[in-house]
């Protein structure tokens, strides 16, 4: 079983890139837009922050340390939340490109695909008949052509770099079951050292579908690989976020939300922030009797290095 809690983590994933600016306008795209709101969040009760960067004049995803150097210091300034940057950048992004951030800032987290897979974002392109600006359509079109990749050398070389050069730890994004013995076999090799975080994660296309018979298979299998020795979070994607954070703190997880992976905060209603969604999600938590945990708890349980210890 998995590592026992009476704290539910709640991580929120800010602006990622996956959805683009036509699609609502509170998706943050600039340094000022992306620290607001990530502040935000953390008031609310997030204790991670998953961060992403953008170009602010079009909203593209980038990997540049630089933009990210315009919003990281003062959200460590603002407020005691682990950051955590991604490795994953976006589809379209060379390895190296989603590396930069993460090796010029060593932050305490980043995430970490742990498989090459579809990932299907072309769908969304049939809901506008406009777009704000011209990259929009074709990046998400584009995905139907493409693979997001993450080859066992790509793994081993972050789990290099990042684990062993930085002492940051992971959030293992995992989108099917194959991407858990993925992670098991980096376990294995020794690219990998306890307590580990999976983030599980449902109904992108491309990668698991958001059935909870499917959540209860992916937990068991992660108990029967890891034992005691990790700790797991939900992500739902789009509509099925709050149903499967909700299901996934009654089975004794940690929850994920954040306009990366949903813009709305109920049926047909878009969020007005990242910050209503971990509201939401908090008050969800509390009324199940659960407690929210603080960022100093989420380091202790994760074993981070301390915001200290990071380059920004």
């Amino acid at each position: 079983m998995a590592a026992k809690s009476d704290k539910v983590v709640i991580t929120c994933a800010v602006t990622g890139a996956i959805h683009t600016p036509t699609m609502s306008e509170a998706l943050p795209i600039t340094p000022d837009q992306i620290a607001e709101q990530a502040i935000g969040a953390a008031e609310a009760g997030a204790a991670i922050l998953h961060l992403h960067a953008r170009n602010a004049k079009d909203g593209r995803p980038t990997g540049d340390p630089a933009v990210f150097m315009q919003f990281l210091p003062r959200i460590k300034q603002s407020t005691d939340a682990v950051i955590n940057i991604t490795t994953g950048g976006s589809p379209t992004m060379a390895v190296e490109e989603r590396l930069a951030g993460v090796m010029k800032l060593s932050p305490e987290m980043c995430s970490l695909n742990m498989g090459s897979m579809n990932f299907g974002l072309y769908p969304m392109v049939a809901r506008y008949k406009t777009w704000k600006y011209d990259w929009e359509e074709s990046y998400l079109t584009g995905t139907k052509e493409t693979i997001f990749r993450n080859t066992f050398a790509d793994i081993e070389k972050i789990s290099k770099l990042m684990g062993e050069g930085h002492g940051t730890k992971f959030e293992h994004e995992c989108y099917d079951v194959g991407h858990l013995y993925n992670l098991a076999h980096g376990v294995d090799r020794g690219w990998f050292k306890p307590p580990i975080f999976l983030q599980l994660i449902f109904g992108i296309l491309g990668g698991i579908g958001a059935d909870m018979d499917n959540l209860m298979f992916m937990k068991r299998t992660a108990d029967k690989l890891f034992g005691d020795d990790y700790s797991w979070s939900v992500l739902g994607a789009g509509r099925h976020q709050m149903p499967f954070a909700t299901q996934a703190v009654m089975m004794g997880g940690n929850v994920r939300v954040g306009l990366e992976d949903s813009l709305y905060i109920g049926r047909g209603k878009l969020a007005a922030s990242n910050a209503e969604q971990v509201a939401k999600a908090r008050r969800l938590i509390e009324e199940l009797g659960y407690q929210v945990a603080t960022p100093k708890e989420a380091r202790a349980m994760l074993g981070l290095k301390g915001a200290d210890r990071t380059k920004f």
